[in-house]
């Protein structure tokens, strides 16, 4: 969970509110909560859930198995953020029903980029003869 230039940083409470969201929202679509026929064998999984300081908006990242949110599943999630939201407010026994918006999490995808970048860099650096020792010597 980085931050933003200018932002300050997130508290103890904001991590343990948004790591236990993250942890109850995965409940959820695990067990398909969600009666949605456009979530229908769809395997949705949450990655992280960050929280506004006041708690009362909350950004869910999520992604399918193996791509990003599709459009039909994420206005699935769009529409049952409100039922998620005051479900939440009632299990974490929170003050208010937080704003939960749903995006899809492109950290994988950017990790999968950067690992590609590397490995075709690699491939491209010239290879030194096996045949010589350490120092360039046989």
């Amino acid at each position: 969970m980085t931050r933003r230039r200018g932002e300050q940083p997130l508290s103890q409470r904001q991590l343990r509110v948004g790591e236990q969201m993250r942890h109850l929202l995965a409940g959820y679509l695990l067990r398909n909560e969600i009666h949605d026929p456009r979530l229908e064998g769809v395997s949705v999984t949450v990655t992280e859930v960050r929280v506004s300081r006041d708690l009362r908006n909350a950004t869910v990242y999520a992604n399918e198995l193996g791509a990003e949110l599709s459009a039909p599943v994420q206005a699935a999630l769009r529409a049952a953020a409100p039922k998620l939201a005051g479900r939440l407010a009632r299990e974490m026994h929170l003050k208010y029903a937080p704003r939960l918006s749903f995006t899809a999490d492109r950290s994988f995808a950017e990790a999968q980029k950067i690992e590609r970048l590397l490995r075709e860099s690699l491939a491209a650096l010239p290879t030194a003869p096996e045949d010589e020792g350490p120092h360039g010597t046989s």
